[in-house]
């Protein structure tokens, strides 16, 4: 179960958008406003999580440089 468990959680905000915009389509008038607020939670997850990717992969880029120059 543990060597899934990664894979599961990479899969859950697009699942909740999927999830979010099936309901929607369901849904009639003002009703349709409440299901896309998943979405945006959704898409706010993968926005989070691709920009601190980008500041770690950025900050190790960093320590290698760093760390090149300080050797003799």
């Amino acid at each position: 179960m543990r060597r899934w468990m990664p894979t599961l959680m990479s899969l859950g905000p697009p699942l909740l958008i999927v999830l979010a915009l099936m309901a929607a389509q369901q849904r009639q008038g003002r009703d349709r406003v409440q299901a896309l607020m998943p979405a945006l939670v959704g898409s706010g997850l993968i926005i989070s999580c691709a920009v601190g990717r980008r500041r770690h992969r950025s900050r190790l880029l960093a320590a290698l440089r760093n760390g090149e120059q300080s050797q003799p």
